[in-house]
C-alpha cells in the first residue's frame, strides 16, 4: 500500500504524518496493522480520529471482493479477440490477439516478423474495420507493400483507400521518444473511448529490440530472443 504523506485523504496532516513516522508507521499497511489505543497514547493522537483515519484508508486502498461471475461478465464485454489475418497464426495464438494482452513475435533477421505486423495491420484495418498505430522503429514498414496486402483482400480502391486511413504509422528510432509516445497514447486512448467509437484497437511496435539493443549492449542480434528475457524479467 502507499506512504503516508499529508493530503492523501482528509484528516491526514502533516502533524499527523510525522507523528506517526516517529512511531515507525510510514505506510497505509502499518497503520492498517497498529494497535490504534496504543499509537494514540504515544503519539497524543484521538483514538476516535485514528479509527476514521483507518477506515478511510482502507476503503481507498482497499479491493473490493468481485465474484468469479461479474468478473466474466465483465472480461467479454471488454476482450475482442482480432484475427490476424493468417490462419495457421490464429490458431496458435487461440483464435487471434486478445485485445489487452502484449504478443511478442521472435524470429531471426529476415524471418518474416515486419510481414506478420504489416498483415496484422491490414487485416485489422480493412477486415475488422479498426483503427491501428503502427510504431515503426526500424524503417521496414513501406506503404506499397501494406497496400498491396490490402489489394489482396479486396479490389475496391475506396476500401482500400479508406483502410488505410484506419492504419496511423509513427516513426520512432529512439527508445525514450518511443516510452513518451506510448505514455501519451494512455491518455489519448482513454479519451477516444469515452466520446468516440475512434479508439486505437491494436497497437504494433515494430520493433522494440532495433531501440533497446544499444541500452542492452547491442550484441543480440534483433529477434533472436524474447525482450523480456534479455531485460532479466
Amino acid at each position: 500500500m502507499g506512504m503516508l504523506r499529508a493530503g492523501l485523504c482528509p484528516g491526514l496532516t502533516e502533524e499527523t504524518v510525522q507523528l506517526l513516522r516517529g512511531r515507525k508507521i510510514k505506510t497505509v499497511a502499518d497503520l492498517a496493522a497498529a494497535d490504534l489505543e496504543e499509537v494514540a497514547q504515544k503519539c497524543g493522537l484521538s483514538y476516535k480520529a485514528l479509527v476514521a483515519l483507518r477506515r478511510v484508508l482502507l476503503a481507498q486502498f482497499s479491493a473490493f471482493p468481485l465474484n468469479g461471475a461479474d468478473l466474466y461478465e465483465e472480461l467479454k464485454t471488454s476482450t475482442a479477440i482480432l484475427s490476424t489475418g493468417i490462419g495457421s497464426l490464429d490458431k496458435l495464438l487461440d483464435a487471434g490477439l486478445y485485445t489487452g494482452e502484449v504478443t511478442e513475435i521472435v524470429g531471426g533477421p529476415g524471418s518474416g516478423k515486419t510481414q506478420v505486423c504489416l498483415c496484422v495491420a491490414a487485416n485489422v484495418a480493412h477486415s475488422l474495420q479498426q483503427n491501428v498505430l503502427y510504431v515503426d522503429s526500424n524503417g521496414g514498414m513501406t506503404a506499397s507493400r501494406l497496400l498491396q496486402l490490402l489489394q489482396a483482400r479486396t479490389q475496391d480502391e475506396e476500401k482500400q483507400a479508406s483502410a488505410l486511413q484506419r492504419i496511423q504509422v509513427v516513426r520512432s528510432f529512439d527508445i525514450f521518444r518511443m516510452l513518451d509516445m506510448l505514455q501519451d497514447l494512455r491518455g489519448t486512448i482513454a479519451q477516444q473511448e469515452a466520446t468516440s467509437s475512434g479508439a486505437v484497437k491494436v497497437v504494433i511496435v515494430d520493433s522494440v529490440t532495433a531501440v533497446a539493443a544499444p541500452l542492452l549492449g547491442g550484441q543480440q542480434r534483433e529477434g533472436d530472443q524474447p525482450l523480456d528475457s534479455r531485460l532479466g524479467w
